[in-house]
């Protein structure tokens, strides 16, 4: 049952959108930035009673989250989140979204701005089976964290652990925790920053960051 409303808990989540939920205290207030069809924010608002919002780009995740009754509105990360003071919420959480934004710097200001702590997750360009796809067959890769190919694909601006890890350092934003998913959804909490070995096995990292 919910801590807040006694409504029934949702059900089961994707594996790396647990992972990202379990760095969200309850009952926080939190912003879904491209929040798609709302399962996460859904599961968080049921299961962990926080005060939830969201920002979808697609009119299709808009109608979706509206179904499940969520207070989500349409909006792009590139434009929009500089409409929400300083301090509005306690999480921000950009889950898959971050290297489909046209200014990924820019974004990552602004949630830091909006709340003293972000969940931030995306697909690592340097994981092994990226790197060998390049390698062996000198096209664009395809993977399950990469599925779309090169001229159809939403994500503009792909980057490694490590590009992540010190473009935070360069703005001031400290990794308080992150975790590697890797191959069959296994899940690896790693020390940050992360070293050589991360940035090969990694297929997804999440990131848990804070404001300095």
């Amino acid at each position: 049952m919910s801590p807040r409303n006694g409504t029934a808990s949702a059900g089961p989540i994707r594996v790396d959108l647990q992972i990202v939920a379990d760095m969200v205290e309850a009952g926080s207030r939190v912003l879904d930035v491209g929040c798609g069809d709302g399962a996460l924010l859904d599961w968080l608002v049921h299961n962990k009673g926080v005060d939830g919002r969201g920002m979808e780009l697609s009119q299709a995740g808009v109608n979706a989250c509206v179904t499940r009754g969520l207070s989500v509105v349409q909006g792009d990360a590139d434009l929009d989140l500089r409409i929400y003071p300083a301090d509005a919420f306690d999480y921000v959480i950009l889950s898959q979204t971050l290297q489909a934004t046209r200014d990924p710097k820019g974004v990552l200001v602004e949630l830091a701005r909006i709340a003293p702590r972000a969940v931030v997750s995306f697909p690592n360009f340097a994981y092994w089976r990226v790197r060998w796809q390049l390698l062996s067959q000198g096209r664009m890769p395809v993977t399950k964290g990469l599925p779309a190919s090169w001229y159809e694909t939403a994500n503009i601006h792909q980057c490694t652990i490590r590009d992540f890890a010190l473009l935070c350092e360069e703005l001031g934003i400290a990794i308080e925790r992150g975790v590697s998913i890797e191959r069959g959804g296994h899940a690896r909490p790693f020390r940050v920053p992360p070293n050589a070995w991360i940035n090969w096995t990694c297929e997804l990292g999440v990131f848990l960051l804070n404001r300095k």
